[in-house]
Parts: structure tokens; sequence; C-alpha cells
């Protein structure tokens, strides 16, 4: 997962086709359309958040620090559809990561920026470059100690099939069949353990196939060519939605870990401000709405919370 990736595991990427505009900036040069996504007509539209109003309370809690210039300033590595990558003139910031910043703006009064930066980069950055980090941060013990987060998403990995299972395929057992993965993913590594585990049985042999881009593998399976496309839970979600119905998901989500908005350190303000803001968002519905929006509602949490408990 890109979550994982300051941890050491690889970033996802997916090819772009088309993207409309949403309030953003560069820190350095965002990524490039590499082509044409061959499972998908198009990306949505960004989900409009025009009609949520400021609220008072809420946003009476800002810092002075945050609300000085007027503006919401969210770094995020935008090379991770559908979270957070860059439409189709290669650097305007779309995804559901930036849907939900502009929505946290609207609660607050500000003005969103998005900022574009290297993964790594964000972190060190929070609070004096940027107010938030709002870019797929799995929340772990080890970043807890540099960050404090607000719980904002969960995310696992999952399976997807043709519509229909027309191959009557269990997730709990994919002996025999052929699984497509994106080359350099955590998916690819436990496919392969998978495909050790089937020969170590005495069962069928599992086939794992390597795309260099996830939408290859999600054709290949509506294609017929490979019968499972594994990736991310997100990147599953939105494949499915973008092949208007010709996938859908095998089995449920698995591996699952929370993810998060990650502030300042011991900025108590800032961290109040954006848990009530991001409760309220889920209060009101406008939460799900984003991300139905991007075909991942399987990851919404029904809680913000600060510093949510989690393993190792």
């Amino acid at each position: 997962m890109k979550s994982y990736k300051a941890l050491g595991a690889a970033v996802i990427s997916v090819v772009l086709l088309a993207g409309l505009g949403a309030c953003g900036t560069t820190d350095e040069p965002a990524s490039q359309e590499s082509g044409k996504d061959s499972a998908a007509s198009s990306h949505p539209a960004p989900f409009d958040v025009s009609g949520i109003k400021k609220d008072d309370a809420i946003a009476a809690l800002v810092p002075k620090s945050v609300s000085d210039d007027g503006m919401f300033t969210v770094g995020m590595e935008t090379t991770y559809a559908p979270g957070e990558f860059v439409g189709k003139d290669g650097k305007t910031p779309i995804g559901y990561d930036v849907d939900l910043s502009n929505a946290l703006a609207q609660v607050i009064g500000l003005k969103p920026k998005m900022a574009s930066a290297s993964f790594d980069a964000i972190i060190p950055a929070i609070g004096s470059k940027y107010d938030a980090g709002i870019s797929s941060f799995t929340i772990t013990k080890e970043r807890e100690q540099a960050v404090d987060f607000v719980s904002a998403f969960k995310a696992g990995t999952a399976f997807a099939v043709q519509k229909g299972n027309p191959k009557n395929l269990n997730d709990s057992d994919l002996c025999g069949s052929k699984i497509g993965v994106q080359t350099g993913t955590m998916e690819e590594q436990a496919a392969d353990k998978l495909a050790k585990d089937c020969k170590a049985q005495g069962k069928k042999d599992i086939e794992v196939q390597s795309y260099k881009l996830q939408t290859d593998a999600a054709t290949a399976v509506m294609t017929g060519k490979i019968d499972v496309f594994y990736a991310d839970s997100q990147v599953t979600g939105y494949a499915i939605k973008q092949t208007d119905g010709k996938l859908e998901q095998l089995g449920k989500d698995s591996d699952v870990v929370l993810q998060g908005i990650a502030i300042k350190k011991g900025d108590k303000q800032m961290v109040e401000t954006m848990q009530k803001a991001m409760q309220k968002l889920i209060d009101d519905g406008t939460y799900s709405k984003i991300m139905e929006h991007w075909g991942v509602q399987s990851g919404a949490i029904d809680k913000a919370e600060i510093n949510p408990e989690v393993a190792d």
C-alpha cells in the first residue's frame, strides 16, 4: 500500500485519463498522464462541496497560526488514485482525499490549498509548510511519535472478479486461479505467498501475473485473461466503479488498517478542530457521499478519533 511507503512498500500508481478542476498548487511537479485507462471511461468530477456551510463553533477553534493567511494548506502526494492524484491537465489534484480536504476547509471557513509533495517529505513539514497532511497515511505507533492523527478512512486489500463470479471462485481458496497484481506492490508479495501455500498443500498452482499498471490487471480480468484482480481495497473499489459493473468484489476487505489526517504534534487546538470537522461531515452524510462518489465506501468510518489505538 502507498500508506506503508515510508516504511518500505511501493507506491501504487494508476494511469490517468480525465479529471476536472479542484483548487490546488504544487510544491514540485505533479505526475503526468501515462496513457489511456482501458478499464475506465473517465474519472469522476470532483464532489461538489460548495453547499457545505461554515460551522462557526468549529471555525472558532482554528489556531491563529492556521487561520491568519485564510488558507487550509494540505500536503499530499498526488500519485495514488482514487485517493489523491492529478487530473487531465497533469497538475490539478483530484480524488476522495482532495474532496475531503475541500469539505473540511468549508467547515472551518478557510480556502483550501492542495500542495503536492513527495510522500516522505509531508510529515516533517506539518505545522510549518502544511496545516495538515491528508495523503492515505496509515496510522502507526511510529508515526504517532511525530504527528497527531484524526482517523479518516480504513484501508485494506481486496479481490475483484468478473461480475457474477462466473468461475465460482472463493476468496478463502484461490488455488488453481490466475491472479493479477501490480508489480512491486505488497499484493504481489502476498499473491506469491498464496501460490507457495497452494503448492505446499499439493493443490493446483496459482498463476501470479504481474502488471506495470493496476488498470491493465483490472482489464485482464474483464477480458478473461486472468481470474482475479488483487489490490488495495480502495483501488479495487474504484476499479469496480470505473468498469460500470463489469467487475465485483470477491469476499470482504482484509488486512484492514486505519488511515488518518496528520496534524502537528501537540497542537491540541488543530487536532480538536479536525476531529470535530471530520465528525460533522460524517454525521451530516457528506463524508459517506464523498466515499460513494469514488467507489470506496467499504473504507468509510463512522467515528473520527484522535490518535486511535493501532497495532505495532
